[in-house]
């Protein structure tokens, strides 16, 4: 039987919801769509960037607790509500996955909450133990 192991993060939402920030599922990790709130203050900025750039600090978090990192990402979605805001987080984003170059896309949709202007949700496989 595979290891299932859920990692929470301290949202409320997760609690409110009913979900984990990730799961590990044997080798798998499956990161949720992950919005640029900063998990302590429950604070978001309305710059779409820093929003891209909080929510890459929280997929981080949630991954080493998993016990990998952004090179072991085979699978990235965006989810944007205005398509206009994807270009300026290309930088960002070219950052943690341009040496990466995981499988990727982009939908525009929307989210949660209006202050929301990106969430990324990403999926990981755990590093090989030899």
């Amino acid at each position: 039987m595979t290891e299932r192991r859920a990692i929470l993060s301290g949202s409320p939402f997760e609690e409110q919801i009913g979900y984990a920030r990730a799961v590990v599922d044997g080798d798998r990790v499956h990161v949720s769509g992950t919005t640029g709130f900063d998990y302590a203050t429950m604070t978001i900025s309305d710059d779409v960037v820093e929003q891209a750039e909080q929510c890459l600090r929280n997929i981080g978090d949630a991954l080493a607790r998993a016990g990998c990192g952004f090179g072991d990402v085979v699978r990235v979605r965006y989810l944007l509500p205005a398509r206009e805001d994807f270009e300026p987080c290309w930088p960002v984003l070219r950052r943690r996955f341009g040496d990466v170059r995981p499988a990727a896309t982009m939908m525009v949709c929307g989210l949660a909450d209006p202050r929301m202007r990106i969430e990324i949700e990403v999926y990981a496989r755990l590093p090989q133990t030899r």
